[in-house]
């Protein structure tokens, strides 16, 4: 859906609203295809460089704006108000990373038992968001992978995510979601950004 293009075009965008809003400067204005005009779910994640451990992870689930102000509105978030971390200051900078995940609607898996949900979730393919109660958790499609989870386990952790017990997902009246992201990375802090296959090590996200 997104070319590579349009992925570098996304994590510059992040980088530069991260920078400008640690640094207390206006952004600069961004040129984009229409693609970004388009509403699209995001997340933009912050991890240290080296080390890869997660220093921030906000987005939207759900395509209710622009993918241009989802990104910048995420970048915002990742960096100053994720509730784990405190915000990310100027002396930082210079040692983190940008990824940015572009995210397909999530698709609510309909089964007839809840075990059956092992056959409809692909590690390494597919996020989660799992929902009980008022209470919601959502995890990328890369997590799995970085923590070598099988398909129970990341059900189970995505439940945990949601504030719920581990086995919430084998209880009728939660409700599993599950949707796609395509992965664009920094190598290293406003270096080359490229392409994330899944199976890459990473550090953990969201």
């Amino acid at each position: 859906m997104f070319s590579d293009d349009d992925g570098e075009k996304a994590v510059m965008i992040a980088r530069a609203v991260i920078e400008s809003h640690v640094k207390k400067t206006e952004p600069p204005e961004f040129e984009v295809p229409d693609i970004f005009r388009k509403k699209s779910g995001v997340f933009v994640t912050i991890t240290t460089y080296p080390g890869n451990q997660l220093r921030g992870c906000i987005g939207y689930p759900e395509p209710i704006m622009p993918l241009i102000d989802a990104i910048k509105d995420a970048a915002v978030s990742a960096c100053s108000r994720d509730p784990r971390f405190h915000p990310v200051k100027l002396e930082e900078l210079k040692n983190l990373k940008v990824e940015v995940s572009l995210l397909t609607p999530p698709e609510h898996v309909k089964v007839k038992k809840p075990r059956d949900l092992v056959t409809c979730v692909d590690v390494g393919r597919h996020g989660l968001v799992m929902e009980r109660g008022g209470r919601k958790g959502l995890l990328l499609p890369q997590v799995p992978v970085e923590w070598g989870w099988d398909v129970e386990e990341f059900l189970s952790q995505t439940c945990v995510k949601a504030g719920l017990l581990p086995d919430s997902w084998l209880q009728e009246g939660t409700n599993c979601y599950k949707f796609e992201a395509e992965v664009f990375s920094e190598e290293k802090p406003g270096g080359v950004v490229k392409r994330r296959e899944l199976g890459e090590e990473h550090g953990s996200s969201d």
